[in-house]
């Protein structure tokens, strides 16, 4: 077995998607983050950008871990071809619904006439969901036995979201999107949730001195990422979730800062591979 452990972007942005030629370096496509730890691949959310990681995908079993059902994370699932493809087993894990609701239900409502056309039932996929309360540590199995760890954390946004913690071969990557803070405060819960990890994406869709504008919306900023990152001693820092009103100019700007303030950390873009194989 492979000990490589490997992340790939195919979606960045938050909200909607966006296209356009300003938006091209950094890219336009929803949440959707590829994760390889050896033989095992998993998805982190179902954003615009699963269809075309699902045109290339050649893994048989495949795990979607969830941060949360809103449709901006969702909204590539449809389009995600393995799930048509009767060879593939495909597990999908949500942290945030119960009790109020459970994935598969939320499924159908979004992938039903008159709002789509196809609906779960069509997926010829051998499919399993998934339904925990954020918190809990998820285990089956083949990922104790390829020595794979997977913690959540509750994360505070409407509706309720999961934040999730993969360790593997000594290695962590912490995903923590769709989350606000509080000004003048730092989530020492999430803090220590995140210690020590060698990767840490995280909701960055505005920064500090736009925030009161956005206080109630569920989302955070990238001087906050940093602060955490600093506080929690994180390894490399990776800004996500972009604003979709952010084009490339100023992303490269917020960049830029970003540098000053915690040089090697990066700002998301499509298409980026990060190797945490070897990475301390």
């Amino acid at each position: 077995m492979s000990d490589r452990f490997l992340l790939r972007f195919w979606g960045v942005r938050g909200t909607i998607p966006v296209a356009d030629r300003n938006f091209m370096k950094y890219g336009g496509n929803t949440s959707c983050i590829e994760v390889t730890c050896g033989d095992h691949s998993f998805i982190l959310d179902a954003g615009t950008g699963i269809h075309m990681l699902g045109l290339q995908l050649a893994a048989r079993h495949i795990d979607i871990l969830f941060s949360h059902t809103h449709i901006d994370h969702i909204c590539g699932l449809p389009y995600f071809g393995p799930l048509y493809d009767k060879s593939r087993r495909i597990d999908m894990w949500a942290g945030h619904l119960h009790p109020d609701y459970d994935l598969l239900q939320v499924i159908k409502h979004v992938m039903a006439p008159p709002i789509f056309p196809i609906t779960p039932q069509q997926f010829n996929a051998e499919i399993h969901y998934h339904d925990f309360t954020a918190g809990e540590d998820l285990r089956t199995s083949r990922w104790l036995d390829a020595g794979i760890t997977i913690k959540t954390l509750a994360l505070n946004h409407p509706d309720r979201a999961t934040g999730y913690r993969i360790e593997y071969r000594g290695k962590s990557l912490c995903y923590i999107t769709d989350i606000e803070h509080t000004v003048g405060m730092l989530n020492t819960e999430l803090a220590e949730f995140v210690r020590g990890a060698s990767c840490m994406i995280y909701d960055s869709t505005y920064c500090d001195e736009e925030f009161s504008r956005y206080v109630g919306w569920g989302h955070s900023t990238w001087q906050q990422a940093v602060r955490i990152a600093n506080y929690a001693q994180i390894g490399t820092l990776v800004t996500f979730h972009h604003d979709p009103d952010a084009n490339d100019e100023k992303l490269d700007k917020r960049d830029a800062q970003l540098q000053q303030l915690r040089p090697g950390s990066v700002t998301a873009r499509e298409g980026m591979v990060i190797d945490l194989t070897n990475n301390i």
